[in-house]
């Protein structure tokens, strides 16, 4: 078993099958069957040095923070912003004050449209899109760009899942204020070229957020070199606990965006009849926050680290190719996004032609086998691809090639149960 402790200082051999050991849950037998959890788009499980972390902060350390003077509440606080330095350094070494917990990537791609936008963003002001966003980062930019008289323009894509980019210039034009796009998409996998796009866009003066939840847990990302604006990305998704999330933002811009929440620790004097503000980052981070969530986080951080993020692409980059080669083969089968892993994340969305996604994902599970079906909280891609529901199997450190042999027999099996064999 690998245990933080032990990786840390040394280069870790990278080896799934010894990885599931750091991982309890996946013990479990499923329906009889052992358990292929192939949903890690929509989160990941957690190791045992997360899952202690927690255990010891509730049992030794709970405290509210920033507030006590006493010792468990110094040791809190400081745990809590160790962690906050630890997100600094893992996405390249930013501030920490550019970083704010929030309760996860929706929270802060919210944060940054009622905050941000909302100052910087009026009438025939455009904003920028693609049509392979999930609601996350569709919804509050519908809502904003209606209370402000704001158009949306959306970079379009092909049929094979690729942003198309040769109409970029007359998309992102002087009037955009902001481009909002994910770096690697939770339905069909695609790695778009963030730092091409940012760079347009930083020519016509808009600000850039960039959705990472899908690709910093699964590759390295630097934000500073991208040159993003924002970043919003969960932790939940990387091996960390639910209900915690990241904001990283410039400090230009944080510095003059008003709170989101209001309430204790993010004020910096109140009166009866004024108030000012905290310094960054606790401005943001009204109340008291999920402070066992950013301890459990920082633990995760360091798994992912002591493991190499390099590492964790090369091996979802074989496992992607070995699972596309296999439902390949599978006449039934049609899978959407790009076929070349160079271009593509860990998440394959699939789509029997004979058997309901619903239907096929309830009886994967009775052969242990964990997939996603439905839209994937991307309604309007789905559209666009001309089906309404899909499965996704979606892979991390710990799956190996027998998860994905147990996915195909499986799908083998509920063709020959629903009488298509």
């Amino acid at each position: 078993m690998i245990t933080v402790a032990e990786a840390a200082g040394r280069q870790v051999i990278f080896d799934p099958a010894v990885i599931k050991a750091d991982f309890p849950i996946l013990n479990r037998k499923i329906n009889g069957k052992k358990l292929a959890y192939l949903d890690n788009a929509a989160t990941t499980q957690k190791p045992l040095a997360v899952i202690e972390a927690i255990k010891q902060y509730y049992t030794k350390h709970n405290a509210n923070v920033h507030r006590g003077l006493h010792t468990l509440a110094e040791e809190a606080t400081e745990a809590y912003e160790e962690s906050r330095r630890r997100v600094a350094q893992f996405i390249g070494g930013v501030r920490p004050d550019e970083v704010i917990f929030t309760r996860g990537a929706t929270e802060a791609i919210n944060l940054v449209a009622y905050s941000w936008g909302r100052a910087n963003i009026g009438k025939g002001d455009r904003i920028v899109l693609t049509h392979m966003e999930h609601h996350s980062n569709l919804v509050p930019w519908i809502v904003l760009a209606k209370e402000q008289g704001a158009e949306i323009e959306y970079i379009p894509i092909t049929d094979d899942g690729y942003l198309i980019l040769d109409r970029i210039r007359d998309i992102i034009t002087p009037n955009t204020k902001l481009v909002a796009l994910t770096h690697m998409s939770n339905v069909l996998g695609t790695i778009n070229p963030v730092d091409k796009i940012i760079d347009i866009a930083h020519e016509a003066g808009a600000v850039v957020l960039v959705d990472a939840a899908q690709s910093i847990p699964h590759m390295p990302v630097d934000v500073t070199a991208m040159q993003a604006d924002f970043v919003a990305f969960s932790a939940h998704k990387m091996l960390g606990p639910t209900g915690i999330g990241i904001l990283y933002g410039r400090r230009a811009l944080l510095s003059d965006m008003e709170p989101f929440n209001y309430g204790g620790e993010m004020i910096g004097e109140v009166r009866y009849d004024h108030v000012s503000w905290a310094e960054l980052p606790h401005k943001f981070e009204g109340g008291t926050p999920n402070i066992a969530g950013a301890v459990g986080f920082s633990p995760a951080l360091e798994y992912l680290s002591a493991l190499g993020m390099n590492n964790i692409r090369d091996h979802e980059r074989k496992l992607t190719q070995y699972a596309i080669d296999k439902l390949s083969r599978l006449n039934s089968i049609t899978i959407f996004g790009p076929l070349d892993v160079d271009n593509r994340g860990g998440a394959v969305t699939f789509l029997d032609k004979d058997v309901h996604p619903h239907d096929m994902a309830q009886f994967l599970d009775t052969h242990g086998v964990a997939v996603r079906a439905g839209h994937h909280c991307a309604q309007p891609l789905h559209l666009r691809l001309g089906v309404n529901s899909t499965l996704r199997a979606s892979f991390y450190v710990y799956n190996t090639e027998s998860d994905v042999d147990q996915l195909i027999n499986a799908i083998k099996e509920a063709r020959r149960y629903f009488g298509h064999e």
